[in-house]
């Protein structure tokens, strides 16, 4: 049986406007001298000689018309302005492409599974972007894993439509904004077929590059500050629940200096305000840690998977829930920071988990 799956990776290529060319490697070998603050160290762990990193560097500098690393005798290198401006651009991109590169690939790998015979059976699942959810088609062993970031409504509208077996939705902890996320949703819930699965629970919050604004405790605080704010697109469910958290306060969602960029992740989110685009961010934990951000938790959520019971063969349903309560699943997720399991792998409705019980 075939059980290979293909990955896509960018290859980023950057070049002037007069054609000049940077090689990929420049980035990993800024990034290498920022983590270590040493040329011959960072040249090694990048794949490149001394020499060439060298002529790497000065033939950028001379490009750009400003140096990308300052190198002082007896104390090391780091990165110029310049440097650090280049490298954050190249996180950003990633963050902002990783998740929709990592659907294409889940598109190509299943269109690869249906024209092999004897393929695994393929669960076509459509989720908000997670780093919990990101981890279920690299542990699933017995049925291959066809994730597709999607936002919640763009999820639900797909199982209903039967475009997808399983999709995702998250739900404060907090019974109120819980009731008002279902009501949100109400439109794409009705009918008595839908039943949850639990995964884990995920801490969502501020965030703020460290040593900065620390007199920043609550929403209060950020709308009396007018700091700058990067928003999650407005149909993810962050963005609603960040909203919803706004009103609870008493806050108009106009009260937040929100930046004119949005983005479509957590990562993408973390990655803007680290690298200085914005003051502060809202997202999950582990986006925050990512990036050596601090973070103030403001609301948690069940991040669970959604699926009709009139659509899912049961012993699709059955590999899954297995899926979920795995040791070497449950051990990866108990390292990503804000995450922990939430009965993971147990069948509940939404009126059982409002009233604290499962239900099979």
């Amino acid at each position: 049986m075939h059980n290979k799956k293909l990955d896509i990776a960018p290859a980023w290529v950057f070049r002037t406007d007069t054609d000049e060319f940077f090689e990929p490697v420049l980035f990993r070998l800024l990034e290498n001298i920022r983590d270590t603050g040493k040329l011959t160290v960072a040249a090694a762990a990048a794949g490149v000689s001394y020499r060439h990193s060298w002529n790497l560097l000065n033939r950028a500098a001379d490009i750009l018309g400003l140096p990308l690393v300052i190198m002082r005798k007896g104390h090391g290198s780091e990165l110029s302005a310049l440097g650090e401006t280049l490298l954050w651009a190249e996180h950003r991109v990633k963050a902002r492409l990783g998740p929709q590169i990592d659907s294409m690939a889940a598109e190509l790998n299943d269109q690869v599974q249906q024209l092999l015979a004897g393929a695994q059976p393929t669960l076509r699942l459509h989720a908000s972007h997670g780093y919990s959810v990101a981890l279920l088609p690299e542990f699933s062993q017995k049925i291959n894993i066809n994730l597709q970031y999607r936002n919640p409504e763009e999820a639900l509208t797909a199982l209903n439509r039967g475009e997808c077996d399983v999709a995702s939705f998250h739900l404060p902890t907090c019974p109120a904004l819980a009731r008002q996320i279902i009501s949100h949703y109400q439109k794409h819930l009705s009918g008595n077929n839908l039943r949850l699965i639990r995964f884990v629970t995920r801490r969502e919050g501020l965030m703020m590059r460290k040593g900065e604004h620390e007199d920043i405790r609550t929403l209060r605080d950020l709308s009396e500050s007018g700091l700058s704010f990067v928003s999650r697109d407005r149909h993810s469910g962050t963005r609603i629940l960040f909203n919803l958290l706004l009103k609870q306060q008493g806050l108009a969602e106009g009260s937040i200096n929100r930046t004119p960029q949005q983005e479509f992740t957590h990562t993408a989110i973390a990655a803007f305000v680290a690298s200085g685009m914005a003051e502060l961010g809202f997202g999950v934990q582990a986006a925050a840690e990512q990036f050596n951000l601090n973070f103030i938790e403001l609301a948690s959520e069940h991040y669970m998977l959604i699926y009709r019971q009139d659509r899912l063969a049961s012993a699709t349903l059955e590999q899954l829930t297995k899926l979920l309560k795995s040791p070497a699943l449950l051990d990866r997720i108990a390292g990503v920071p804000g995450y922990e399991p939430d009965r993971p792998g147990e069948i509940t409705t939404f009126e059982a988990l409002a009233a604290g019980s499962t239900e099979s």
